[in-house]
């Protein structure tokens, strides 16, 4: 581990700036039609149990990173080997992010632009901002916090101003009942982005104090839940169901509906701000997991060295992850929740502490 250390508050702005990266971009949840808003609150609750099963490992082991009490938990070689495995779901998901965000720059801003100029030159201010320390990744989630919320609050106030709301398209409330929503839960949203946060299991040996890690964390899932609802309900309402689901990034669609007095129109620098801010920090804090899992696995004195070729390596991946945008998206709702969501985010963690949690006890028996 890199001597660095951060506060609580900074915590949590990392946690949410991380939980609505990517999930700006896409139509989530939209298989609960007009009841995705719901499908995503229910998923932000469900998703707290997850955060306490990471938050008790984090307890059991506060001064090492996982990939380090894996191999106390398990073993060596069971240890080495989940490690491993969790520095390729990293990698995969840091490939994934990067694809998606270049895909949304080079179809609505640069379309002369190949994807691959998009990714590499924000995977090398990632790299360099890596390079610096969590410490630096820290104090800039601070200052582009404040930033990216001045441009939230203004962009409803001007759709609000536009008269585009139409809360009807919100209708009927539960039309087929709960279990469709349950479905949507269970397969999409428990796990993205909400489940995510086992990144944090990676993050949490660096704070000053660890007092207020449980309450931080579950009141960052709580805020980022709450607006990602409440843009899901602002995209439905202004867009409806149907434009929402087939738009590639319905956010995007609905801030280019605002058109104020007739002077205040396509403002879709706005999106490409916030989203550009979101993406930033998602990634950085995934790579910043493979660079410090890669040298605490392989025991490499500077992490910092190892950023360029894992960089460079990442950003060939995103490129040879799908071979078109149709395949990336199936990709993503139907394999990436089995293969990786699922065992990554639920199956090993649960594992891994009740495994701790037996040794613990025998421990304090003994």
């Amino acid at each position: 581990m890199e001597k660095a250390k951060i506060s609580t508050s900074q915590l949590f702005i990392l946690m949410v700036l991380f939980e609505l990266g990517s999930a700006l971009l896409i139509p989530l949840a939209m298989r609960a039609n007009q009841d995705a808003w719901l499908a995503i609150l229910l998923g932000m609750i469900c998703s707290f149990f997850l955060f306490l099963i990471y938050h008790k490992l984090y307890s059991y082991y506060p001064d090492l990173l996982p990939t380090q009490y894996m191999q106390k938990i398990m073993g060596k070689m069971i240890g080495k080997t989940l490690a491993f495995l969790y520095i390729l779901y990293f990698a995969n998901s840091i490939a994934r992010v990067l694809r998606d965000f270049g895909a949304m720059l080079v179809t609505f801003s640069y379309p002369d632009t190949p994807l691959f100029i998009a990714n590499a030159l924000l995977m090398l201010v990632i790299i360099y901002t890596v390079r610096k320390g969590i410490e630096v990744i820290a104090r800039s989630g601070e200052l582009l916090f404040v930033f990216m919320y001045i441009l939230a609050i203004t962009g409803f106030i001007l759709i609000v101003c536009s008269g585009l709301i139409d809360f009807t398209n919100l209708q009927p409330v539960l039309e087929e009942g709960i279990l469709p929503i349950l479905k949507v839960v269970f397969t999409q949203t428990l796990y993205f982005p909400f489940g995510e946060t086992v990144l944090f299991m990676m993050i949490f040996p660096y704070l000053n104090n660890s007092k207020n890690t449980k309450i931080t964390g579950l009141c960052a899932i709580g805020l980022s839940g709450i607006n990602l609802t409440i843009i899901m309900i602002i995209n439905v309402s202004v867009l409806g169901v149907d434009l929402t689901s087939r738009s590639q990034f319905p956010l995007l669609s609905t801030v280019q509906s605002i058109q104020v007095a007739d002077f205040l129109e396509r403002l879709d620098v706005f999106f490409m701000i916030a989203s550009i801010i979101g993406v930033f920090f998602k990634i950085c804090l995934y790579f910043h997991a493979v660079v410090t899992s890669t040298a605490s696995l392989f025991k490499i004195q500077s992490p910092s060295h190892l950023a360029y070729p894992l960089g460079l390596i990442i950003i060939f991946y995103s490129m040879t992850i799908a071979s078109n945008f149709q395949e990336f998206l199936y990709e993503g709702t139907k394999i990436v929740p089995l293969v990786f969501f699922l065992p990554f985010q639920v199956i090993i963690p649960l594992l891994l502490l009740t495994v701790a949690f037996l040794k613990n006890r025998e421990k304090q028996r003994g």
